[in-house]
């Protein structure tokens, strides 16, 4: 039965053109894109071992056949993990740590809004100016996750001026973290309520794959009005499967004077809260 690794290596194959791989594309063909028998002729191994490997039915495939099949496939340096991540995934899934340097690390970040994202995208931590934007507090703590916000909460196709980006981004992200972690106890569970709503069962279909790294966020938000940010993602040490998110932006533009506003009414706000007026 053909697994992620072959639904993989499937959508690859049908997103080539066999003109664009030097292939004569004449004829009828049965199926869109790179026929099984034209990636192994172009990878350089047999046809039927290439059948074996979209079936799961090899082991220790070397990584000189794995960047060959990527080479032909076209993949990116992010799918080329990912298919090692299919082909070798971790057997241990760390639970994990929400150090308190953390939290005060983004306290002192309160310049700008950011939060740590854990496993399969659940928001563990953020500061004042992140929840002031993003709302993470008015969230039940179960449902503090990206992916079921995106797809599962009505509001965020508004607040989200390019809903479609950021879903079809966060099911990517979610697609490299289950290529790394197919073990994990939770990850079924939250692809199964998620499989709810129709716009992801055909992304999840498409096994598209990204890492979060940097991007934009484009928000009609309903206090505050457009928002328009840059995003940062940095690694914490010792913790593969949390990162920090900060989103930035010019401080003289519409953006970075209404981020400025809010962070002197959080400023306001804590005077009053510490002077005992509040």
């Amino acid at each position: 039965m053909e697994g992620d690794l072959g639904q993989f290596l499937r959508s690859r194959r049908a997103r080539i053109h066999p003109a664009d791989a030097g292939l004569p594309a004449s004829g009828r063909r049965r199926v869109s894109g790179l026929r099984r028998e034209e990636v192994a002729l172009l990878a350089g191994v047999s046809v039927d071992y290439y059948i074996r490997l979209e079936q799961e039915r090899v082991q220790n495939v070397s990584d000189a056949v794995l960047d060959a099949v990527a080479r032909v496939l076209r993949m990116d340096d992010t799918e080329r993990a990912h298919l090692r991540d299919l082909l070798r995934p971790a057997r241990h899934v760390s639970r994990p740590v929400l150090r308190p340097g953390l939290g005060r690390l983004l306290d002192l970040a309160d310049g700008m809004p950011a939060f740590v994202l854990g496993p399969r995208m659940d928001v563990l931590a953020w500061n004042a100016l992140a929840d002031r934007v993003s709302g993470f507090a008015g969230v039940p703590e179960g449902r503090r996750n990206q992916l079921l916000q995106v797809f599962l909460a009505p509001h965020t196709r508004t607040l989200y001026r390019d809903w479609p980006e950021v879903a079809a981004e966060t099911v990517a992200y979610l697609r490299l973290y289950a290529g790394r972690h197919p073990e994990d106890p939770l990850l079924a569970g939250l692809v199964a309520e998620l499989s709810a709503a129709p716009d992801f069962v055909r992304l999840w279909a498409e096994h598209g794959v990204a890492e979060k790294t940097y991007g934009t966020k484009r928000m009609r938000h309903p206090e505050l009005g457009d928002l328009d940010f840059e995003y940062e993602t940095l690694a914490v040490p010792g913790q593969p499967d949390l990162v920090i998110v900060m989103y930035t932006a010019d401080p003289e533009s519409a953006t970075g004077r209404t981020v400025a506003r809010l962070r002197e009414e959080i400023g306001s706000s804590r005077e009053l809260a510490r002077s005992g007026r509040g």
